[in-house]
């Protein structure tokens, strides 16, 4: 049997302390850097949106509850150039992770969707989806009353 022993001065000691700490303080860093990684994968993404059942689904990712057939589907031209007028569109859909711009002249399709399961119980709340190729490239809920309301796709808090 071999028994090694040695002398370490505190200074040393508290330092290889403050070197274990640090280290297991960069490991939490990363692992929790991993998993915001996990959380934006796990974002709702607005790609390979092809189907009727597809879009109901990307709506669920939300909250919403939708009639299973739209309530109108739309062809629309994105203008090329915005005025004045669509600042607050523009400033909600940006605000959702969507830019318009890059869709400028482009043909995409609208579809209308009534929401079922409005947190205030309102009814005839709709939903509006703009897609381009598959791709969600716009949304946004809204009520068609007289004092309506217009907010991203995502249930007011």
């Amino acid at each position: 049997m071999l028994i090694v022993t040695a002398k370490v001065p505190r200074r040393k000691l508290a330092l290889w302390g403050l070197a274990a700490a640090a280290l297991c303080c960069c490991a939490l860093l990363i692992n929790a850097g991993q998993l915001r990684g996990l959380e934006a994968s796990a974002a709702i993404s607005p790609k390979g949106i092809k189907t009727n059942e597809d879009r109901i689904a990307f709506l669920g990712e939300y909250g919403w509850q939708v009639n299973e057939q739209p309530l109108a589907t739309e062809e629309l031209i994105i203008p090329e150039a915005f005025d004045d007028s669509y600042d607050d569109y523009l400033s909600l859909q940006s605000a959702q992770g969507f830019d318009l711009s890059r869709y400028a002249g482009k043909r995409v399709k609208r579809y209308t969707y009534e929401i079922t399961n409005y947190p205030t119980g309102e009814k005839g709340v709709q939903a509006n989806l703009l897609i381009y190729k598959n791709t969600v490239v716009a949304g946004e809920v809204l009520s068609a009353q007289l004092d309506g309301f217009l907010h991203g796709l995502a249930a007011p808090s």
